[in-house]
């Protein structure tokens, strides 16, 4: 299951690993992806820590860590290809891995049906 933060990254946790991105809300107002520099694996992260850097043709924009972890891995693929969050952003456009993570922070964060409420109120103009 998927949880969600109001800065618009997702955290999916698979076994004892977060994978981490941009919902694709953040991937559509970013435009497109050029690219992607991530917190070197090993780095420890507290919730809300700057975990990297997304560029694209329109502005940069900080990524955000939803939970506390260290870093285990980072998505190569964006290295050669940043569009790949584009085009799939809640799947193969991860950036990165966290091991040694905190459960208990994921319950202070959004289901998708709680998400997407907060997109539709957030949105209104």
């Amino acid at each position: 299951m998927k949880k969600y933060t109001k800065e618009h990254e997702w955290v999916e946790i698979k076994g004892v690993e977060a994978y981490i991105g941009i919902t694709a809300f953040a991937a559509k107002e970013l435009g497109d992806i050029t690219f992607v520099e991530m917190q070197p694996e090993g780095t420890d992260l507290i919730i809300g820590d700057v975990l990297g850097t997304i560029e694209s043709v329109k502005a940069a924009s900080d990524v955000y860590s939803p939970i506390s972890g260290t870093v285990a891995a980072i998505n190569t693929d964006l290295e050669e290809e940043p569009g790949i969050i584009n085009n799939s952003p809640e799947e193969k456009g991860w950036v990165c891995k966290l091991d040694n993570i905190d459960l208990v922070e994921l319950e202070e964060l959004m289901s998708k049906e709680q998400y997407d409420k907060y997109l539709k109120e957030s949105t209104k103009k």
